[in-house]
């Protein structure tokens, strides 16, 4: 039974991605076109693991201090709206749909990271390393969840204690 439901919910899944593009994100001609440069912008290395803690991305967020420590309370409300949003695609310490976060602040600095979840389209169509991202993890661009910058900085804070 449990397999049964997998697979009609991989089937739906994957039929609503592949009839759902609105213009939004990105397409396999448009992906096709930036693989290049987005491989020229991250070298050799998976987009994944490069490593890059100057760029600070696309989108509103252009200068963020994070404190030496962890604000618990941030933290918690942090993994509520991720696990509410986020827990379909990305699992905190593996591989899934997208990649996972944990380390993340290790690979990005905190204004990529942040406007990455408030501006996802907007990173994809100008970062180079979000480009090879969304290549990496097979065209799965991700969904923009429409949070606040405030509920943005709680998740980033709970990934800070991943």
């Amino acid at each position: 039974m449990k397999k049964l439901l997998m697979i009609s919910a991989l089937f739906t899944f994957s039929t609503l991605i592949s009839c759902g593009n609105s213009g939004g994100g990105i397409d396999a001609e448009d992906a096709s076109e930036t693989s290049t440069e987005a491989v020229d912008a991250v070298e050799i290395t998976q987009a994944s693991t490069h490593v890059d803690l100057q760029n600070k991305g696309i989108g509103p967020i252009k200068n963020l201090e994070l404190s030496s420590s962890i604000d618990q309370a941030m933290a918690d409300a942090g993994k509520a709206i991720y696990d509410r949003n986020c827990l379909a695609c990305h699992k905190p310490t593996e591989r899934f749909i997208g990649p996972p976060p944990q380390g993340i602040l290790e690979r990005r600095s905190p204004e990529w990271v942040m406007n990455m979840i408030l501006n996802p389209e907007g990173m994809v169509k100008e970062d180079p390393l979000a480009r090879a991202l969304l290549i990496e993890f097979n065209g799965s661009p991700m969904a923009n969840q429409n949070l606040t910058e405030e509920e943005a900085r709680q998740v980033l804070e709970y990934f800070r204690t991943l």
